[in-house]
């Protein structure tokens, strides 16, 4: 039986106005406009509802939203197990802190006795663990300085810098049927591009195709990679060659011209 919009924003807890704003972009339609003006929600727009409402706890844009949900190859109960994935990991980070906290309190009472280890277990800032590879890859001084920009953030800054980065590897996993050539894919893909160069360091066109090609060549770069699901190491890797060789091409033509 179809929903009013008042009885669908008591149902879910959201306002009224937010499920006009998602109409209004064309993110949730409702099934049916009458002519008294209501709008009325089937049993569809309640299942992308509850799409909706877990993407955005992950973290994920409106916009971004639209173009998972939108996409051809979306398939919900997918979504559904990635989703799911994604909140236990979620959860198992949110457990490990409260069980940080809990020790620290004992800590301060003098009731045990805490290890520097285990003050920061749980909220360690971890995108070093193939430091040594990227040092014999791309040198010292590169990694060094990102070492020296990391150690110099909060740990707020750094927490936001590891929830963007698993930002970009769950949307790329969302996408993971897609071709690597499709726009969505692309756009995503730049995505990982420019936040590596805002964040880390200057990527050429040349080390990014590197990096892309490491992902599939190095065994330990894949296996970390499809945790986030599997085959997302061969997609980004052929995303990434792609994304190079249409930059170059660009720039071959913005010369001709």
């Amino acid at each position: 039986m179809d929903m009013k919009i008042k009885e669908v924003a008591e149902l879910v807890g959201v306002s009224i106005r937010t499920l006009h704003h998602y109409d209004q972009i064309g993110l949730l339609t409702p099934k049916e406009t009458t002519d008294s003006g209501y709008r009325l929600y089937s049993e569809e727009n309640l299942e992308t509802l509850q799409q909706i409402l877990f993407f955005k706890e992950l973290g994920f844009t409106l916009k971004e939203i639209k173009k998972i949900i939108n996409s051809p190859s979306f398939n919900r109960q997918e979504a559904l197990i990635l989703q799911r994935k994604m909140l236990i990991e979620k959860r198992n980070k949110v457990d490990k802190m409260i069980k940080t906290i809990d020790k620290t309190i004992k800590h301060m009472a003098g009731e045990i006795q805490m290890t520097n280890e285990e003050r920061f277990e749980g909220i360690k800032f971890g995108f070093n663990q193939f430091e040594e590879e990227a040092r014999r890859r791309w040198g010292n001084q590169s990694i060094d300085e990102i070492n020296t920009k990391l150690k110099g953030m909060s740990k707020d800054e750094q927490n936001d810098l590891s929830d963007r980065w698993n930002m970009i590897f769950n949307k790329l996993a969302c996408l993971r049927d897609q071709s690597p050539e499709s726009q969505e894919v692309q756009a995503t893909i730049k995505e990982w591009y420019d936040f590596l160069n805002k964040n880390f360091s200057k990527y050429s066109l040349d080390a990014f195709y590197g990096l892309g090609q490491l992902y599939i060549n190095d065994e330990r770069f894949t296996k970390n990679i499809d945790q986030y699901g599997e085959g997302l190491a061969k997609l980004m890797s052929e995303a990434m060659k792609v994304f190079t060789n249409n930059q170059i091409r660009g720039g071959r033509n913005e010369n001709n011209n």
